[in-house]
């Protein structure tokens, strides 16, 4: 016997035959710091007759499937980052707007089948996994994924999903700017072209982004990945220097204005 009950002022229902008493889930310990973030793999997106079908998107999820067994046997927490969309567009990305009317409204709520924002069914989330929802490209635009990531002490993230000029982008200069370490893996990823595929993978390298295939990350763990933050917070408290030019004046040191 099962109920479900509405969540006040929303439109999502609770499945009483997933709430217990009792934890049935534990969590791993995490040696590597890192966490898994797999971005957008919605039917809506990899399937080809999906309303924002991306078109390397399908080929991709045996091995984003591979990465998030691997992911789990290595107890780095998985998250699954999703766009889900109000059904009366009132979220939609302006420069989105038109191809979404014109796609058959993929990605809300009461899609179905092709259009629906539930994922393939070999990328489906598990207990203990996390689910993210976004509201833009990144996946740490106004999301609560920074404030989770910190208070599990992740250091490093891993990125998969589509599309890889857009949202696997942008979450990778976001994770970058936040001072998190970050992967990306690149069979994971996907492209409407190759050649957008390649450009921004190697843009993506060159602002300090490691890229690495799902087979390689078979053999990640703790040393993989070098934890820059603590690398460079080491220097400094080693070093003498002061955060801010200061020097002796008429008065005493004083800060010396060089803007």
């Amino acid at each position: 016997m099962f109920q479900q009950f509405l969540i006040p002022n929303s439109s999502f229902l609770i499945d009483t035959r997933f709430l217990t008493n009792e934890r049935s889930f534990i969590m791993k310990p995490n040696p590597t710091r890192s966490a898994f973030i797999l971005i957008d793999m919605e039917n809506g997106f990899v399937d080809p007759r999906g309303g924002h079908c991306i078109q390397g998107a399908l080929a991709t999820v045996p091995a984003c499937a591979r990465a998030l067994d691997l992911a789990r046997s290595k107890g780095i927490p998985v998250f699954f980052v999703k766009r889900i969309y109000r059904s009366d567009g009132s979220d939609v990305e302006l420069t989105r707007y038109a191809a979404w009317k014109a796609g058959g409204h993929a990605c809300t709520p009461a899609s179905q089948g092709f259009n629906s924002a539930q994922a393939p069914e070999a990328l489906r989330p598990q207990p203990g996994d996390y689910t993210i929802i976004k509201p833009r490209w990144s996946a740490f635009f106004q999301t609560e994924l920074d404030l989770i990531l910190r208070r599990l002490d992740v250091r490093t993230v891993i990125l998969a999903g589509t599309t890889t000029p857009n949202c696997v982008r942008t979450t990778c200069y976001d994770a970058i700017a936040l001072e998190y370490n970050t992967v990306v893996l690149t069979d994971c990823c996907s492209s409407q072209t190759e050649e957008i595929q390649e450009a921004n993978l190697n843009d993506m390298c060159r602002v300090g982004a490691i890229l690495m295939n799902s087979r390689s990350f078979a053999d990640y763990g703790p040393d993989t990945v070098e934890d820059l933050s603590a690398a460079i917070r080491a220097e400094m408290e080693a070093s003498d220097a002061f955060p801010e030019p200061f020097a002796p004046g008429a008065s005493g040191a004083g800060w010396v204005d060089w803007w």
